[in-house]
């Protein structure tokens, strides 16, 4: 049995057409009397076939009908006194397969459906083959970035690189399509996950920076580095801005945004005060889209990265404590402050530091920058407690030990996040 869903604005057409349905076989399910009903109505009966009444259709009969071919198509007759050609070519767009002008009898209700539906089966056929085509041209195209991401992260040629993601998705039990698709993902939330990773670092480092300048610890090179921490800072920020999507973190974006006006304000103005303070926030900030990133990516790999990220701040912060405790006089508030500052973050780097050395996702590489960053925070360590030690006056050497062992700490650690960024797993999930 064949079921319709009449529309029409006649009541009258009604009782007609309903029982030169009857006639024919087909079933009447309801009637919609007003466009913005159709979809609904169409949706809830579920009818073989849409059949229109409309002497005079409005324009807007026809806009519900395109938006029930886009969401829910059907075959559709459309009965009609209208000849205007603008309008049958407009019927024709919002897809409709039969337009019958002047009225109908009842004997060609059941050819003229049935001419409906083989049109309507055949335009599902032609869609799918488009809609095919354009998966199989994204899919290409996905494949082809997906390559390049290999090619430039894993140091492939192209044929290697393409024989590592059919590799993957026979393995997977994907289509190369489908896993291209995840290796782009993965590879923008890896990215997006690190630039964020270094704004936390950089709040701290252009704390350090100052105080290094305070102190006339290698003043002129210590400003070259904070000028080149300010450029990293609008340069990461502008690219978060651009490729994060903008109703999801706008609020967060917001929230590093705001503070960092701030910090580059007190930086121009050598206020030590409002430095930490902005920095601080800016940290926080950082750290909140950070893990939002983090919990919205990838899984395991993209946790290791943010971790792994998170040294590169631990190793400024630890610099600024000491650098701090150094200046204060022993056994101020200060003083104890930027010394439970201190021992806090070293609690943490070392943690941080023998979970990463003992996770499976490793390579040469990692395990030499690993065991260099090691030796580089003992050093560290050993020269923020000599710097404590000594007299005012023979301290400058511990703090530019301090200093560089930062500077080396955060090299390591930049170096191991894009190892960690461009590992096979964190690429191939």
């Amino acid at each position: 049995m064949t079921t319709a869903l009449l529309c029409t604005c006649c009541p009258h057409a009604v009782t007609s057409l309903a029982a030169d349905l009857s006639s024919a076989g087909i079933t009447l399910l309801a009637t919609v009397d007003a466009c913005s009903n159709l979809v609904q109505a169409a949706v809830r009966y579920a009818p073989d076939v849409v059949i229109c009444d409309l002497p005079h259709p409005a324009a807007e009969w026809f806009d519900a009908l395109e938006a029930l071919e886009t969401s829910y198509p059907l075959p559709n007759v459309f009965f009609t006194q209208d000849a205007d050609a603008a309008h049958i070519a407009r019927a024709t767009d919002s897809g409709v397969h039969v337009y019958v002008v002047q009225g109908y009898a009842a004997q060609r209700l059941r050819p003229l459906i049935l001419l409906a539906q083989a049109r309507h089966a055949k335009a599902q056929v032609q869609r799918r083959a488009l809609e095919n085509i354009a998966t199989r041209y994204e899919e290409r195209k996905a494949v082809d970035r997906a390559k390049g991401i290999l090619m430039r992260t894993q140091s492939l040629s192209d044929d290697d690189a393409f024989r590592a993601l059919r590799s993957a998705a026979m393995s997977s039990n994907q289509r190369m399509g489908q896993l291209s698709q995840h290796i782009i993902q993965s590879a923008r939330a890896a990215e997006s996950v690190n630039r964020a990773g270094q704004l936390r670092m950089l709040s701290q480092r252009l704390v350090k920076l100052h105080l290094l300048q305070t102190v006339s610890v290698k003043e002129a090179e210590h400003a070259v580095l904070l000028q080149a921490s300010v450029q990293w800072v609008e340069s990461n920020l502008a690219l978060l801005c651009k490729n994060l999507p903008e109703p999801t973190y706008s609020d967060l974006l917001e929230r590093v945004a705001t503070p960092w006006v701030y910090l580059k304000a007190a930086l121009a103005q050598g206020d030590t005060i409002a430095v930490e303070d902005s920095a601080e926030a800016l940290l926080l900030g950082a750290e909140r889209l950070t893990g939002s990133l983090e919990s919205a990516g990838t899984g395991a790999p993209l946790q290791v990265l943010n971790l792994a990220g998170r040294q590169r701040m631990l190793s400024q912060r630890f610099a600024k404590f000491a650098l701090l405790a150094s200046l204060r006089v022993t056994d101020s508030a200060e003083f104890r402050k930027a010394h439970e500052g201190m021992r806090a973050v070293q609690q943490e780097f070392e943690e941080a530091l023998t979970y990463l050395n003992g996770i499976p996702l490793s390579t040469p590489d990692i395990h030499a920058d690993l065991g260099a960053a090691g030796v580089a925070w003992l050093q560290m360590v050993n020269a923020s407690r000599e710097a404590q030690r000594k007299p005012a006056a023979r301290r400058t050497a511990h703090q530019e030990a301090l200093a560089d062992g930062s500077e080396t700490l955060l090299v390591l650690f930049e170096r191991l996040s894009v190892h960690y960024e461009h590992s096979m797993q964190m690429l191939m999930g």
